[in-house]
């Protein structure tokens, strides 16, 4: 039988002292109690497969599939592990040895480079919605049947639309040119090529598909304006292209991009005060990808809190298992976390949910709870609407 490395850097992968100062913060781990559900099983079972030539069988398997990727561990290991590198890594070992990922899955991502092709079936989603033909198991936000355009206001900075935010909540993206308007800010339209940006397929460990949608982004958007994203999954992404890629150009484009907070927090005095605070309190949910990745959650609070009154939740920043395709691939498990971060929610007695992740706020829209963008809450109060 041939031999079978995982594309994971060994130094990365020893760098775990198995101390176990991650399980509390892994959110399979705490609902399963089981290692192999842990970060540091995972790591155990990749040791095992890359150093004693155990092989890609179906066990190994489960134990990434699993991995809802949210790198809770890495915000608290003392190592600094790179957890989402290796899982990454290992996935992508996976689809090319192990046939991973099936058919139907391997389409639907590969539709989201066909912007086109999104927006018409978004649209028959959303039909299909309206005659109750989609299950509720789902957990599926109400999605539009109709979008407005987008218009560019000017060319201070370039505002990264991609696939299902645009296609599914295209409000937010125009909240955003509304806000950064109010603030004497133009806002630029990617070009031709920004239509996904690829973090779906890395988690997926289609890896190439991802460099080419890298590509194209890093073409859509040129010259040296700063690069704003409204999602935090997608900013987490364009900011790791130097590591995609493994090219100085891709480094030099993911210098250019922050999270739209990050970047706004540094320019909230342009900002007017509000013609009103909003009249209800909202509670304010991390997006893993925001909090543990780009650690750049605080700044939603640092542009919101003129605004109106926050209020935090008491779980640690737990994920609420929407994880980019997780709650659709593992419904289960993803409802049974989204049930925990419903129950930290209405712990708080807010009305509304603060959430600046796509895939995070249709997931708790589907459990009943209000959940909005942050930049959806400032321009109602902008507007005094």
């Amino acid at each position: 039988m041939t031999e079978v490395h995982l594309y994971v850097d060994d130094r990365e992968l020893a760098s775990c002292v198995a101390c176990g100062l991650c399980l509390p913060h892994c959110p399979t781990y705490r609902v399963t109690g089981e290692e192999s559900a842990s970060p540091r099983g995972r790591i155990a079972a990749m040791r095992a497969v890359e150093w004693e030539h155990r092989p890609l069988d179906g066990d190994f398997t489960t134990f990434m599939d699993l991995c809802v990727q949210c790198r809770a561990c890495e915000a608290v290991c003392p190592s600094s592990v790179p957890f989402g590198r290796l899982m990454e890594g290992s996935r992508e070992t996976l689809v090319e040895h192990a046939g991973y990922q099936p058919r139907r899955w391997r389409l639907a991502y590969e539709a989201l480079g066909h912007h086109r092709v999104l927006l018409a079936g978004s649209t028959l989603l959303a039909a299909a919605q309206r005659l109750r033909l989609v299950p509720r198991r789902l957990g599926l936000g109400r999605l539009p049947l109709r979008r407005a355009p987008l218009r560019p206001t000017g060319t201070d900075v370039w505002l990264f639309t991609g696939c299902v935010m645009d296609a599914w909540q295209r409000p937010v993206h125009q909240a955003v040119i509304d806000v950064l308007g109010r603030a004497g800010i133009g806002v630029s339209l990617p070009q031709k090529g920004a239509d996904c940006c690829g973090a779906l397929h890395v988690h997926a460990g289609l890896v190439d598909g991802a460099r080419k949608l890298a590509r194209r982004v890093m073409a859509s958007m040129p010259d040296d304006a700063p690069i704003l994203v409204d999602s935090a999954g997608c900013g987490a992404a364009l900011k790791d292209y130097g590591h995609l890629l493994g090219a100085e150009e891709a480094d030099a484009f993911a210098a250019r991009v922050f999270d739209v907070h990050e970047w706004l927090a540094k320019h909230v005095d342009r900002l007017p005060k509000p013609a009103r605070r909003l009249p209800y309190r909202v509670a304010v949910q991390d997006p893993c990808h925001l909090r543990h990745v780009q650690r750049a959650h605080q700044h939603v609070r640092t542009v919101l809190e003129p605004y109106a009154d926050l209020v935090e939740l008491d779980d640690e920043g737990l994920c609420c298992g929407a994880g980019g395709a997780y709650a659709a691939t593992h419904p289960d498990m993803a409802a049974e976390l989204r049930e925990r971060k419903v129950d930290a929610v209405r712990r708080t007695g807010a009305p509304v949910v603060a959430s600046a992740n796509p895939g995070c706020i249709m997931h708790l829209q589907g459990a009943g709870l209000d959940v909005r963008h942050p930049f959806e809450l400032m321009a109602e109060a902008l507007s005094g609407g």
